[in-house]
């Protein structure tokens, strides 16, 4: 199970490195990670990561970018490349999520080319996919698994193997109160799965979008794990989340 948070831009350097300390000593303790349970994760802000990086490796955290550029070197102006990323030790990269879409004006075709760049490299995507506007579990699965394969199709075309991360997010739970309702978390999610099953692809698939504490067990046999936001904020709150795929193992 694959449990982590994107930090955003909420935290600056002594808060990121204040918040990783503070899950990488929990994470070190815990009976869910020291039994290979649960691997967390952690994707910080770019001017965080080479600080990042040892304080939660040594805790068996995997360390995200929260982006990349398609292109492994060139006239890129404020990008950052999957080379230099991998140089970093970077396994994971968080690609396409909503708010780049929406303020950024990424495509298909970017998010395309930004996971054929990472899985190039050897860093898995953390593909963030999820329809626009609430409706029915059915309709919404179908636009997420298009939106998959066009994200996909270049990676794909041109052979390209290792792990991914898809993450679903529902545009409008994010920032929500709430996250999306259980039946349909756990019908968007068992389409995606199946629809990656048998794939080229080493996938998972893991929800956000307002996710937190409590949520886990009642979807647990839908996904692979949570994409945590906001409500990770306090160190704690990962505990607990550790906590219920703990439990949630003892029951099996």
């Amino acid at each position: 199970m694959l449990i982590g948070s994107s930090l955003k831009m909420y935290f600056g350097r002594a808060r990121t490195l204040e918040w990783t300390r503070a899950v990488a000593a929990i994470c070190t303790e815990h009976p869910a990670v020291r039994q290979g349970l649960v691997e967390p994760f952690v994707i910080p802000s770019f001017p965080s990561i080479p600080e990042v990086i040892p304080v939660a490796t040594a805790a068996g955290m995997l360390v995200g970018a929260q982006d990349l550029h398609w292109e492994d070197a060139g006239a890129y102006t404020g990008e950052v490349s999957a080379a230099e990323l991998a140089e970093h030790g970077v396994a994971l990269a968080e690609i396409g999520h909503a708010e780049r879409r929406r303020m950024f004006g990424e495509t298909d075709e970017t998010v395309a080319r930004k996971v054929a760049a990472a899985l190039r490299h050897g860093i898995a995507p953390v593909l963030c996919i999820g329809e626009e506007i609430e409706g029915e579990p059915s309709a919404a699965a179908a636009a997420c698994v298009a939106q998959l394969d066009a994200s996909l199709a270049l990676a794909l075309e041109r052979g390209l193997t290792g792990r991914l991360v898809v993450a679903y997010e529902p545009v409008w739970a994010i920032g929500a109160p709430a996250p999306a309702d259980d039946a349909h978390i756990r019908a968007v999610g068992s389409a995606l799965r199946a629809h990656l099953r048998g794939g080229a692809l080493d996938a998972q698939v893991i929800y956000g979008g307002s996710a937190g504490p409590g949520l886990l067990p009642r979807i647990a046999d839908s996904v692979d794990g949570m994409f945590l936001g906001r409500f990770a904020h306090e160190p704690a709150a990962f505990g607990a989340i550790l906590d219920e795929a703990l439990a949630l193992q003892e029951q099996r």
